[in-house]
């Protein structure tokens, strides 16, 4: 049994969660579940970022207190939980205690590679970043299209120059792996640009007094960067060295980032920086996926275009919006949305797929009035079967491949029922033996869909009966 630690990057709560958010919770999701049935010590976590300028800026656009709006709105991204079926074991918020002091115990662990000086840059709110003017695409921020502000204050900065060396060696490495290829390519090629130290504050005034205070000097707020990407061990809690905190992070585990690709370097660059300068342990995998369009546009709240969660869940189900995301959306690259995508795979995929087969078989079991089905499949289909659980196995980590092994497996059940046509049988023994192996690849189908569709699999336990134990 290992120890898994699994998190998903924390949310902004200046607006509602839409497809995207929900694409990366469920990708981690399914890693989570996956390692628990595998019988690994599962740790998983997500949260909220309520620190940062844009949520100030949106709480004075409401016209509300800060700690009114943060609290509004941060149940809301909560509520994915039970929503979209995701089996976290913690979530936190970076205006808890716990994080308050995590947050805090980090800073000073990292004091060595800390230093002031008066800075002025290109801010872009929107990430939470300075920019370098090269950087910029016709002057504006690559990610959201918007003019970055100009700042011109004293802050803290971190001596990022003194890891090159070491970050690039820990990726090239895969000490620390990032996934996909692509990004890993990414992140050494910004190394090898020439790394710059950066800010990790901001003044109480620009900050309008939202946020952590440095240690020692509170006309300064901790950068929220720096703050959100504690969160990772704070959550297990570190301000108080927790059993936890050694057990996910610092003893012999496997831990695992799940981030969108537009925040790639933050965790690849600065937070292992970070860790090393706080003597901590590192992560073990970085996951980063695509992001999601809505009919070949970005998701743009000025578009009209972002899809709620909650309002596809409310119509079609937890599973078949998991499904969709799961099997439409590349697992490591970008993937479009549209209702007409979700209805065809619906219609397709659940409803004359799985649905289908599933309510076909027991229907003709119970009219065949056959009660024994604990009998073994033979050969042939139980060797089926366990081409497709190999297959399943070995391309585990591209979730839309693995989906469509089970689909693959789903037909071949279909194919195998119009071939022997079982209630054309007249010999009681090759009806129970058709049926019984119709049950034995469903009980499989229910075990595979359970990470990434898990009512579903949960319905077709329930529907053999035993637990599915055939």
């Amino acid at each position: 049994m290992k120890n898994i630690f699994i998190t998903t990057a924390i949310d902004y709560v200046n607006g509602n969660p839409h497809i995207g958010h929900a694409l990366e919770k469920i990708q981690a999701d399914v890693m989570a579940r996956r390692h628990r049935l595998l019988g690994d010590n599962v740790y998983f976590i997500s949260g909220t970022d309520e620190n940062s300028l844009k949520n100030v800026q949106s709480a004075e656009k409401a016209g509300l207190p800060i700690q009114e709006y943060v609290d509004k709105h941060y149940s809301v991204f909560s509520e994915l939980k039970e929503a979209l079926g995701l089996s976290y074991d913690d979530f936190i918020r970076t205006i808890e205690e716990r994080h308050v002091l995590g947050a805090q115990k980090l800073w000073k662990m990292c004091e060595k590679d800390i230093y002031k000086k008066t800075y002025s840059g290109l801010y872009c709110v929107g990430c939470e970043e300075f920019y370098k003017e090269e950087e910029l695409i016709d002057g504006l921020c690559p990610e959201h299209k918007k003019a970055p502000e100009f700042i011109e204050e004293e802050n803290y900065f971190f001596k990022l120059t003194g890891y090159a060396d070491r970050l690039k060696d820990l990726i090239t490495q895969d000490k620390i792996r990032i996934v996909p290829e692509a990004r890993k390519n990414e992140i050494l090629s910004f190394i090898d640009s020439g790394l710059q130290d950066f800010c990790i504050s901001r003044s109480e005034a620009r900050a309008k007094g939202w946020g952590i205070d440095v240690p020692g000097d509170d006309s300064q707020k901790i950068w929220v960067w720096f703050d959100a990407l504690a969160n990772y061990i704070t959550a297990l809690g570190y301000a108080s060295d927790d059993s936890k905190f050694n057990t996910y992070w610092q003893e012999d585990s496997q831990k695992v980032h799940v981030i969108g690709k537009g925040i790639i370097r933050f965790h690849a660059v600065y937070w292992p920086a970070m860790l090393m300068s706080a003597g901590l342990a590192l992560p073990n995998t970085i996951f980063s996926h695509g992001y999601v369009t809505v009919d070949g546009e970005k998701i743009s709240k000025s578009l009209g275009n972002t899809i709620s969660p909650f309002d596809l869940v409310d119509k079609y189900g937890t599973d078949a919006v998991r499904y969709f995301l799961l099997s439409e959306i590349p697992t490591l690259s970008d993937g479009d949305f549209s209702y007409e995508k979700f209805e065809k795979r619906y219609n397709a995929d659940l409803a004359k797929g799985i649905g289908n087969l599933f309510a076909r078989t027991l229907a003709m079991v119970e009219k065949a009035g056959v009660v024994d089905f604990n009998i073994s499949p033979n050969d042939y289909t139980l060797e089926e079967v366990s081409s497709f659980r190999q297959k399943y196995d070995e391309g585990f980590s591209n979730f839309a491949e693995t989906l469509k092994v089970i689909w693959e497996l789903i037909r071949s059940c279909d194919k195998y029922i119009e071939e022997e046509k079982p209630w054309t049988l007249t010999e009681k023994s090759k009806q129970e033996e058709v049926f019984s192996n119709l049950l034995f690849a469903l009980d499989a189908i229910g075990e595979m869909l359970e990470p990434f569709m898990p009512d579903t699999s949960r319905k077709i336990k329930e529907g053999l009966g035993n637990n599915g134990s055939f």
